[in-house]
């Protein structure tokens, strides 16, 4: 299959699950197409069937943030019709099945199905919030399949948006040939020279990841036993953690 797959290309979970599953279908001798605004940063451009496609957006000072949803609905249409896609995936709600939803309502005469994949804070923060709640709720009723990370996930988004579309529950998942834990002392001893014990933060630095308690509880650690700190990823949290 010819398949096109969004998401955000940054170090948050969605993006990763979403990258991965890409690079395993490829394996698997499917063609693989990314459309976001950067390459995915776990996506391999040296593998075969992996295509990326990046998402320009013009900035003009008529609009206070550029039209992302609006560019991303251009571009899933412009692969959709230039590489005869069979589907779209498309992960995390906002505002990628929207733009996949308008991408769907442009294709002529060859329909464009799409998927949407939730992944969690799309759901109980951002979606749920009133000023994108309706259009959330009629993006995600009108894909052509639903699939969430977690039965607790499934319940909210009934909860929350009234679902009453089949959602299939597909938990996140590692390659675990690929990630396995090595005995690389080597590699810790970079962090930690005189073998303290490690706490390790990865993900995005949204505020939602609670990247400051991280570094509270961290010095916490510090004030009764030596030890080190290793944050891994990059967000609007970044300078209020180097802060702490």
């Amino acid at each position: 299959m010819r398949i096109g797959i969004t998401c955000y290309p940054t170090y948050g979970g969605s993006g990763v699950v979403a990258t991965e599953l890409g690079m395993e279908l490829a394996a698997r001798g499917h063609d693989i197409h990314f459309i976001s605004y950067a390459p995915p940063i776990r996506m391999n451009p040296d593998s075969k069937r992996i295509y990326f496609h990046e998402v320009e957006v013009v900035s003009y000072p008529l609009f206070d943030h550029p039209p992302y949803t609006l560019a991303l609905a251009t571009k899933m249409l412009e692969v959709f019709e230039s590489e005869a896609l069979d589907l779209l995936h498309v992960h995390y709600a906002i505002p990628h099945s929207v733009s996949a939803l308008l991408a769907r309502s442009m294709a002529a005469p060859r329909r464009l199905p799409f998927i949407t994949t939730l992944h969690g804070t799309d759901i109980t923060l951002v979606g749920s919030n009133r000023s994108y709640l309706p259009i959330t709720k009629f993006s995600i009723e009108q894909s052509d399949g639903i699939t969430c990370i977690s039965n607790y996930l499934l319940q909210q988004t009934i909860k929350e948006f009234d679902i009453k579309h089949p959602i299939e529950v597909i938990p996140n998942f590692v390659n675990c040939d690929l990630y396995s834990r090595a005995a690389d002392k080597g590699l810790a001893a970079q962090w930690a020279p005189n073998g303290e014990p490690i706490l390790m933060h990865l993900s995005n630095f949204r505020p939602v990841k609670r990247l400051t308690d991280t570094v509270e509880i961290f010095a916490l650690v510090r004030a009764k036993m030596p030890a080190r700190l290793v944050l891994i990823g990059d967000g609007p949290d970044h300078g209020a953690a180097e802060y702490l």
